[in-house]
């Protein structure tokens, strides 16, 4: 039998980040599930199955990424999905620069330093598949959203990312993607139409995609979407 592949997906004790760590543990991944609290990693865990286990990761602290590195060890894929939504209801010119700062720091620099972490040994390896979750609020095809503009912004960086990610691994075997899963329910967006097993379906598409799939595109249920 063969090993099976080992995916990270960081933000993964609740929501999309849970839902798909649970989708990839059925269709048969080692996954490992990452939070900030190593309680809550470790019980999400025990409740996806025998091929997971949690290790505590908070993006915003280097020594922490490297500490969930060395746990973890090398991985096949990475399902960046930790995020904060921190500033809905301000406009651009009321928002507190601090909680955009905030918001950048774990939204933008959190998921470039997990990259920066992992993708290199995919690269290594010749094979890997990174998802960074994005949203309809930071496109320029919807329209980046004014009601929580640090959160708009964050994710229209880490679209940016995205296209520089693929350009930096393109013909490694790595494939890099973004995934807009649209609005969702989950605790930060209790509003949200879509649910978290629906959006963890985005997600594991795109993990899914044949070596010559596309690279460096945003995807929206299954299809390719503008930026």
């Amino acid at each position: 039998m063969a090993t099976p592949r080992t995916a990270l997906v960081t933000g993964a004790n609740r929501g999309i980040g849970l839902a798909t760590a649970q989708a990839l543990h059925g269709a048969g991944w080692r996954v490992v599930l990452a939070a900030r609290d190593p309680d809550a990693a470790r019980t999400a865990a025990a409740e996806t199955g025998s091929r997971a286990v949690g290790v505590p990761l908070d993006v915003t602290l280097p020594e922490s990424v490297a500490a969930a590195r060395a746990a973890a060890g090398p991985v096949d894929a990475l399902v960046s999905n930790a995020g904060v939504l921190l500033d809905a209801g301000y406009d651009p010119l009321t928002v507190p620069v601090d909680l955009v700062r905030a918001t950048l720091d774990v939204n933008v620099l959190g998921a470039w330093r997990v990259c920066q972490t992992f993708v290199p040994d995919m690269v290594r390896g010749g094979w890997g598949r990174v998802v960074l979750l994005s949203s309809g609020a930071g496109t320029f095809s919807n329209g980046l959203f004014p009601g929580a503009p640090g959160y708009a912004m964050s994710k229209t960086a880490v679209n940016g990312l995205t296209t520089l990610l693929a350009t930096a691994t393109r013909g490694t075997g790595v494939l890099v993607n973004a995934v807009n899963p649209g609005p969702t329910r989950t605790r930060m967006l209790p509003d949200g139409r879509g649910t978290a097993r629906q959006a963890a379906t985005d997600v594991v598409q795109a993990l899914g995609l044949p070596d010559d799939g596309p690279t460096g595109a945003l995807f929206r249920s299954g299809r390719i979407a503008g930026w």
